[in-house]
């Protein structure tokens, strides 16, 4: 079966993206997703997206991490599957309803409520999501957010500095967090400005993470460290974060398609 895709990026963070809603897929494992997300030899990405019917919504989006574990939420990937769209559309995802828009400014996505109760992110224990007592190195004091996947957010003098390589996944596997953690390294440039980096679980350092970048702000925000609405500026670029009166998250930033091309299921064990 030969199966069409589209390669896209988020300020780096690239996607391969499958259309299944008029064809599904004969098969679609972690192992699938593994073999097209290897740089080597499949397509390479940082995230496998699969298009589906919704009964609920426009569409339905699964999104699955390098090493073949699928997850609730991707900001980057949503303002992608927006930009295919070209129109405002709702998107079902594991972690709720989700809506992008694309506008002159980009594509910009409501990314929901934030979710800041320790059983919401999870954590293993009960503990307070705005300062958590635990250190690792350098890294201290996170702050505990879910936005349909778990970030743990650090603020440091200068995030640039941090090893993130080695500290990201000792953290991402420790037993505080029972389905892993993304970790966030902020460093508050202005009330207006935030630097980040992102060890993202699954996939490791990106160059862009939409939940990242908002986790970080609702993080920033919650300690009054900033205002309500930021520019958080990844390796891969900047987005725009505001956090509404009505608890809601928006995310506003580019999204480009890089190019199209086909594969053989069978060659990646679909």
């Amino acid at each position: 079966m030969r199966v069409p895709f589209i390669k896209m990026h988020g300020l780096g963070n690239d996607f391969v993206v499958l259309d299944a809603r008029a064809q599904p897929l004969p098969l679609l494992t972690g192992q699938f997703a593994r073999a097209l997300a290897d740089r080597r030899s499949g397509i390479g990405c940082d995230q496998l997206i699969v298009l589906e019917p919704s009964a609920s919504a426009d569409l339905k989006m699964r999104i699955f991490n390098p090493d073949g574990g699928e997850v609730g939420a991707c900001g980057n990937a949503t303002r992608a599957v927006g930009l295919l769209e070209g129109r405002p559309v709702r998107i079902e995802t594991l972690a709720g309803e989700l809506t992008a828009e694309p506008g002159s400014g980009g594509v910009a996505v409501d990314m929901g409520e934030p979710r800041l109760e320790w059983e919401q992110i999870p954590l293993a224990y009960a503990m307070d999501t705005l300062c958590l007592p635990v250190a690792w190195e350098v890294l201290e004091s996170p702050v505990a957010v879910s936005m349909g996947n778990p970030h743990a957010v650090f603020f440091v003098p200068d995030c640039d500095a941090v090893e993130l390589d080695r500290l990201g996944p000792e953290i991402e596997h420790d037993p505080l967090f029972p389905q892993r953690v993304n970790v966030n390294v902020a460093t508050v440039v202005d009330p207006g400005h935030i630097r980040l980096r992102v060890w993202e679980r699954g996939a490791g350092l990106t160059l862009a993470c939409g939940t990242g970048a908002c986790a970080t702000a609702v993080a920033a925000m919650r300690r009054g460290l900033t205002g309500r609405v930021v520019t958080v500026t990844l390796p891969g670029g900047d987005l725009g974060i505001s956090w509404g009166a009505d608890n809601r998250v928006t995310m506003t930033g580019p999204a480009t398609e890089s190019f199209r091309g086909s594969f053989e299921s069978a060659d990646f064990g679909a």
